[in-house]
């Protein structure tokens, strides 16, 4: 039987998982919504406004160390009304906070804790606090808004004012041309950046960043620059290597706070993965290394094993603590390890550098220095010996591994990133042409069709308990539309490709600023913050704007909807000078200026078994080529007029000139590449 909680407050009718973690503090909590905000006009109160997620170490820190503290809670109750917010959930707000805390004291981070007056506007914020300055902040803050409420409107409105000007973007009138000139200027300035010992970028924290490196792969093919490419890939082996990686149980951890990716900080996001695994996916069509194939798999399987749900819904992440403690599920001492591998640790430990004193806190984080040539010869093993070993020993330490508290589980299910992970499937049976990767993918799409998306293609951000309650943002819909392209792609299922445009002319209608030509994040129909928020750099996950500038430029050429192509040029023009000034956050804007500059072929391929023809243009990277096909009439564009009939014909044709139609994959190439 349970024990009664002392507290229970507003968030306990909630369904993220990181609002009911708070929903017994003694911090009388509110959700965002009217009666909060109805609460605070009322007693002229300030708001304090915490946001967060629930994998975040940092989180449950200052929960413990604040939340969780009845003196603190009594002062947070008295004099503010308090407001918890889901990151995940409500990206919208995290922007607007976000934002002004960043303007407040230069950088901004989780939990973020914003100050705000009673109609939302900010007056005071910053991250995490130790419970002494958290309490003399509340106090101070209280005490100054009950002397001198003007001065605090008047901060407020100068913040509020600095907010909207981060968004603000203007229209670039003038069409002059991108060029190869430009690409060189942009990747000139990225190299600048690169650990050319580690992979990534200098320094610490390191983070993936998988979207960077698909414009680094592009540009080298075209431009010949192996140095960028190289960079790819020796990323790709040290993330695949280091500890940021899970030996055991497959999938990535959030980023490694160290320089050579030993040290994850442990949770593990859906999001980080999902575009991992397309990212090893075209490195792996550039360099078939059979390492690249392994990670794929065993990070699908991962998210098979943890992060689906039975409905065919992905979940979005998994803490990084577990008995309050981070990392504590992952890590190990060394004689745990000979105890359960009595016969191989030896082999085992060297493999994985471990050792007696550990090399994180004591412990040790699972990770790969040494060569498995040198160790085959060193224990007299073949390498297929080598393999075998470990891989047995493996299994038995994830067994053990699973006899431990796991970290806890956030299960509400996003739309955004579970389209990273459709397309994440759909890339994988693309390359690995694995059925089980398809039949993953569109059960997914069935799962978001059924339960997130309306009959006008408006879609909701949130599952959870069989409830969607927040209407969707712009990165829902745009990568939700970049999903189904790449699902139509792998399918040949023109069903995808057309919800695509629908879900495209539907976010046209309810996000599309006509001043700027830009998107903003929320839409027309929601409720108003005090700034309406655009997107232009990509983090963690791709700038909302960028994928919908790719979506734009490649349904304009599917549908031959020209003015779908000028806006996506007109949205890359207005970036521009950002993206040459600092490339460094423009990774999806400078992979759609090189394919402005070097124009898609458009190959259709068409007759009785266009699935089975389009497999080599998989299996070769390809990154110029948008494929399109069927066996019967069709109601996409760039098939009308091909010949259905006989065997399977192939078209290659670029800037609407088609060259003499072909019958196998190698004249098609001769054609492509000549």
């Amino acid at each position: 039987m349970h024990k009664p909680h002392k507290y229970t407050n507003h968030l306990i009718h909630e369904s993220s998982p990181y609002l009911l973690q708070h929903a017994h503090n003694p911090v009388n909590w509110y959700p965002w919504g009217k009666e909060a905000l109805d609460k605070a006009q009322k007693e002229n109160k300030l708001l304090l406004i915490s946001i967060g997620y629930s994998a975040c170490h940092w989180c449950h820190v200052m929960e413990r160390e604040s939340f969780e503290n009845e003196e603190i809670a009594q002062v947070m109750n008295t004099h503010f009304v308090c407001i918890k917010v889901d990151r995940e959930e409500r990206p919208d707000l995290d922007h607007v906070y976000m934002n002004a805390v960043q303007l407040i004291a230069g950088q901004g981070g989780w939990p973020l804790n914003c100050f705000a007056l009673p109609d939302g506007k900010p007056v005071y914020g910053g991250t995490y606090f130790s419970p002494g300055p958290w309490k003399d902040i509340l106090l101070n803050l209280a005490k100054g808004y009950q002397v001198d409420a003007g001065r605090f409107e008047k901060y407020a409105m100068d913040l509020k004012k600095g907010v909207i000007s981060l968004n603000k973007i203007d229209q670039v009138d003038h069409a002059d041309e991108f060029t190869p000139e430009e690409l060189q200027v942009i990747f000139s300035k990225i190299s600048q950046h690169f650990d050319t010992d580690n992979g990534g970028s200098r320094g610490a924290p390191k983070f993936p960043l998988p979207v960077n490196y698909f414009s680094f792969m592009r540009y080298s093919y075209h431009s010949g620059n192996h140095e960028i490419v190289q960079q790819v890939m020796l990323t790709l082996d040290k993330m695949a290597k280091g500890g940021i990686y899970d030996h055991l149980g497959g999938g990535f951890a959030r980023y490694a706070v160290d320089r050579q990716w030993l040290v994850p900080h442990f949770e593990k996001m859906l999001y980080d993965n999902a575009q991992l695994v397309s990212l090893y996916v075209e490195a792996y069509r550039l360099k078939p290394d059979p390492e690249y194939k392994k990670i794929v798999y065993e990070t699908l399987h991962f998210i098979e094993r943890e992060l689906t749900s039975p409905e065919g819904g992905f979940y979005s992440s998994i803490d990084a603590d577990s008995d309050g403690v981070e990392g504590k599920y992952y890590v190990w001492d060394k004689n745990e390890i000979e105890a359960l591998l009595p016969e191989q640790s030896a082999i085992f430990c060297e493999y994985f550098d471990v050792s007696e004193n550990g090399n994180w806190q004591g412990k040790n984080i699972l990770n790969r220095k040494n060569q498995e040539l040198q160790i085959a010869k060193k224990y007299h093993l073949s390498i297929e010996e080598l393999e075998r070993i470990i891989q047995q020993s493996k299994k038995i330490l994830f067994r053990s591994r699973l006899q431990r508290n796991k970290p806890g589980l956030d299960d509400k299910v996003l739309t955004s990133w579970n389209a990273l992970m459709l397309k994440a499937y759909a890339d994988a049976y693309k390359v690995f042409d694995e059925n089980h990767f398809l039949e993953c993918a569109v059960k997914n799409y069935s799962f978001i069709e059924k339960n997130l998306m309306n009959d006008d293609f408006s879609l909701y951000r949130n599952y959870k308990n069989n409830h969607s309650t927040i209407n969707a943002f712009l990165e829902d819909y745009a990568l939700l539309a970049d999903a189904l392209i790449t699902l139509y792609q792998a399918t040949l299922n023109e069903y995808y490709l057309i919800t695509a445009l629908r879900i495209i002319e539907y976010t046209l209608q309810n996000f599309y600023d006509d001043q700027s030509g830009m998107f903003f994040f929320t839409s027309a129909k929601d409720p108003k913050l005090i700034a309406r928020t655009k997107e232009f750099l990509d983090h963690v996950i791709p700038s909302s704007n960028a994928v919908m500038a790719q979506n734009l430029f490649k349904t304009g050429h599917y549908f031959a909807r020209g003015e779908f192509i000028e806006r996506s040029r007109q949205m890359l023009r207005n970036m521009k000078n950002q993206i040459i000034k600092n490339p460094v956050y423009y990774g999806l804007w400078i992979d759609l200026m090189t394919q402005f500059i070097h124009q898609p072929y458009e190959v259709c391929i068409v007759g009785s078994n266009p699935n089975e023809s389009k497999k080599p243009f998989f299996q070769k990277y390809l990154p110029h080529i948008l494929l399109a096909g069927g066996q019967g009439k069709s109601e996409i564009p760039i098939l009308a007029n091909r010949s259905f009939a006989g065997e399977t014909t192939i078209y290659v044709c670029r800037d609407r000139v088609c060259q003499q139609p072909v019958q196998s994959f190698a004249e098609a190439m001769k054609q492509i590449e000549k």
